[in-house]
């Protein structure tokens, strides 16, 4: 297996540098109530609950705090009724941005997700404009103290499209619906999976080999992450390394 998701390798490297933890817990606790709201408040019939629930514990959400977002998913404690909304956008040099949303105020959301499009470069496209260039795909981000052909062997059993190599993990792509039993599938197996997730991969990509165009995308995308109300950002973007080393 092989391919080629630079956004996911970007999002991967800039990550951890990134993480401003408080939000990124308030991001992940939305996701769980919202999960929870939709599909109920038991992981095993609720897969994007599940999902949802390990991402947070992925990311050391304690599980009290996950456990009472379940609750204010299903109605059991007062709580905040999140709208899921996917704004569709252009950065610059024409990178395509799918921004996934939970809000509680669309019309709010919206104003400023334009605005801070308009001010950073880029613009809100109409729906459907961007999304033909994206597919929703599972990844799982696993730890390389598995060997490659390990992983390959499990991974191929259940359900794995693709392995991709991004430095510090191995980056496994599945099938949304096949994220959960290709984990249990790993993890059975002694291999630690470090996340997973459901994510939009761009199906084609749009080079940018200008260091100062980078940035101005990068900062676009740092901008946009920093609201309260997005949860994801995807992009289209594909940067060599040399560049990504350099706005790094």
């Amino acid at each position: 297996m092989s391919g080629h998701s630079k956004w996911a390798t970007i999002k991967h490297k800039k990550g951890a540098a990134d993480a401003k933890r408080g939000k990124l817990f308030a991001k992940l606790i939305k996701q769980v109530e919202v999960a929870a709201r939709h599909g109920g408040g038991d992981p095993e019939s609720n897969p994007t609950l599940r999902t949802m629930f390990q991402k947070a514990r992925d990311n050391s959400v304690p599980l009290d705090t996950i456990e009472r977002a379940v609750k204010r998913g299903t109605g059991e404690l007062e709580g905040v009724n999140y709208e899921q909304i996917v704004y569709e956008g252009y950065g610059p040099a024409g990178v395509a941005l799918m921004i996934e949303t939970l809000s509680d105020n669309r019309n709010r959301t919206g104003s400023e997700i334009r605005s801070l499009l308009a001010k950073n470069g880029g613009s809100l496209a109409e729906p459907g404009a961007v999304s033909w260039q994206f597919v929703r795909k599972g990844i799982l981000k696993v730890s390389k103290a598995a060997g490659e052909n390990d992983v390959m062997m499990v991974g191929m059993d259940n359900g794995a499209e693709d392995l991709e190599d991004l430095d510090e993990v191995w980056q496994v792509t599945c099938e949304p619906t096949d994220v959960n039993g290709l984990r249990d599938a790993l993890e059975a197996a002694g291999i630690k999976v470090e996340e997973s997730d459901t994510i939009m991969l761009a199906t084609n990509s749009v080079p940018v080999d200008d260091a100062g165009m980078a940035k101005q995308i990068l900062n676009l995308v740092d901008v946009l992450d920093d609201h309260d109300d997005v949860q994801a950002i995807h992009s289209n973007i594909d940067l060599d390394d040399s560049i990504m080393a350099e706005v790094s």
